[in-house]
């Protein structure tokens, strides 16, 4: 139960990790205020939306590493013993032969017969 919960906040986190990367502006985005794109950043106040977006992106980051320690950590502590496909290969028993071989005859009655000339 613990482990979906973990794994519900981890991908929620790092969703919204890779939404907040997408709307922040990049470093050359200052070029393009001279063609109409300097109005977008003044929705979110004089100081922009670098730093609520910056903040959010460090939560959110932290609350992915936290949930990445924490799934490993539960992961790791299970109570059943961990079994893997050569181990559980190793204990199943082997499959017994269902037909029985055919004795041979003789050697020349079993040999194959040579190939026959092309004809020219």
């Amino acid at each position: 139960m613990l482990h979906s919960i973990l794994m519900v906040i981890h991908f929620f986190a790092a969703a919204c990790i890779i939404a907040l990367v997408l709307l922040q502006r990049g470093k050359g985005a200052d070029a393009g205020a001279g063609f109409g794109a300097g109005a977008s950043g003044t929705v979110f106040g004089a100081r922009g939306a670098g730093t609520a977006l910056s903040r959010a992106t460090a939560i959110l980051a932290a609350v992915f590493m936290i949930t990445s320690l924490s799934l490993t950590y539960v992961s790791s502590h299970t109570k059943s013993a961990p079994t893997s496909v050569l181990e559980q290969a190793g204990t199943a028993p082997a499959p017994a032969p269902t037909s029985t071989p055919v004795p041979a005859t003789s050697s020349a009655a079993s040999a194959p017969a040579a190939p026959a000339a092309p004809p020219k």
